[in-house]
């Protein structure tokens, strides 16, 4: 199974892109994180743009999005919401509405920040916005708080019990994004 690992942060040191990272190191066997490092190169979504030439960034994310079985979405919190540069994402990722790569698909939330509620609130709006853009969002949240202790000085996931955690979620994901038994 293959999921794709979309960290909603452009700032280089991000816990969110290195919780991703994490995603990719402890998925279990039988599942393949990759992770999405095209969201700063996404222009701010345009109605108008929306015909046969699309820009070359929103055709990769919809392709990457539309070849995964799943999703992972990993958002900072931002004045107590998620960036807008995911909002952005899911924006173009979620048109045209009838064909929209992320209709149908099977999306997982986390957040991490430095503060103590590990963007809940953030995590929140996006279930709900994902949702609205026709995802099938799995039950559950994984908050990172105080995400400055939960990583090392190169960004790797140190803290044990969030380790186990994270491995609990992309094995949730893909019960769910397994496809339903076809009667007989």
């Amino acid at each position: 199974m293959r999921v794709l690992a979309i960290a909603g942060s452009l700032r280089a040191g991000s816990y969110n892109a290195a919780l991703a990272r994490a995603a990719a190191e402890l998925a279990p066997g039988d599942v393949e994180v990759e992770v999405y490092e095209g969201l700063g190169a996404l222009p701010p979504f345009d109605a108008d743009l929306e015909g046969a030439d699309i820009p070359a960034p929103v055709a990769e994310l919809r392709t990457r999005i539309g070849s995964a079985d799943a999703l992972l979405v990993v958002t900072p919190e931002y004045n107590g919401s998620l960036p807008g540069v995911l909002k952005n994402a899911i924006d173009w990722a979620s048109r045209p509405r009838d064909g929209a790569a992320l209709r149908g698909k099977t999306v997982a939330v986390a957040g991490a920040t430095t503060g103590q509620y590990g963007a809940l609130w953030a995590q929140q709006d996006l279930r709900r916005i994902l949702g609205i853009a026709g995802a099938r969002v799995i039950e559950g949240d994984l908050p990172v708080a105080r995400a400055q202790s939960a990583f090392d000085e190169s960004g790797r996931l140190v803290d044990a019990v969030l380790a186990e955690r994270l491995r609990e979620r992309l094995e949730a994901l893909a019960e769910h994004s397994a496809p339903l038994p076809v009667a007989a």
